[in-house]
């Protein structure tokens, strides 16, 4: 396993934020920004961290909750406190952190689950990166707070090729809604693709190992995209 690190940046509003890293051992391909699940930065989430610095990637991932632990008691406070300011303004200071250590913009990506694959399709709405890949997460429809967009809102603005990934067997995303969510973004002037997996083992809830498909197209998706 590649290790990681957490640095805390000082803002120059006087806020910090803090940050995962994870390097790889030889040649930079790019730089990825990796958004965590609901339950904030978890052991998976350091693991996806890894597992990319492992395929060459530098992955950073910025703690989005304000003033929490990596993994805080109250999760449905810390998300509906998030807003597409809050957390633009901190994928923002990740990719700045990303072009400082090299990363041209043109191999910048972003990538999230669960909670964080909704925030990645925000970031992709509203940023000019290389691409953008989102695994999982709700919000479709309905905003996941009233501080965020709905993903079909989002989806005909998007500004970099996005990738969809979702579990038929998610109860919490209907069938109907990732339909919906595939046409809108269908209207996108960028390359757009949506997945649906028979199960949700490609949330990497455990290991990207044990969901080696959707990692596959993940890994895919950057290489066909940042260059």
């Amino acid at each position: 396993m590649t290790p990681t690190r957490t640095e805390t940046l000082s803002l120059t509003d006087g806020r910090s934020l803090r940050l995962t890293v994870a390097e790889p051992e030889n040649v930079v391909r790019g730089g990825l920004v990796v958004l965590h699940e609901a339950r904030g930065v978890t052991d998976t989430v350091r693991g996806l961290v890894s597992g990319l610095a492992a395929e060459g990637w530098l992955a950073v991932a910025p703690h989005l909750y304000r003033g929490a632990e990596d993994e805080p008691a109250d999760v449905a406070e810390q998300v509906s406190e998030l807003s597409g300011e809050s957390v633009l303004a901190d994928t923002d200071v990740a990719f700045v952190w990303l072009g400082q250590q090299g990363v041209s913009a043109d191999r910048l990506g972003v990538m999230g689950f669960d909670l964080g694959g909704s925030v990645a399709m925000v970031v992709a709405g509203s940023r000019s990166i290389g691409a953008a890949v989102t695994v999982g997460g709700g919000g479709i429809l309905a905003p996941l707070s009233d501080g965020l967009p709905s993903l079909v809102e989002v989806a005909e603005e998007l500004a970099c090729p996005w990738l969809g990934l979702y579990g038929d067997d998610d109860a919490e995303i209907p069938f109907s809604d990732v339909d919906k969510l595939r046409d809108a973004a269908a209207a996108a002037p960028v390359a757009t693709d949506v997945v649906r997996f028979r199960d949700t083992s490609h949330r990497f809830d455990t290991t990207p190992e044990a969901s080696a498909e959707a990692w596959q197209r993940a890994l895919n998706w950057f290489d066909s995209h940042l260059r």
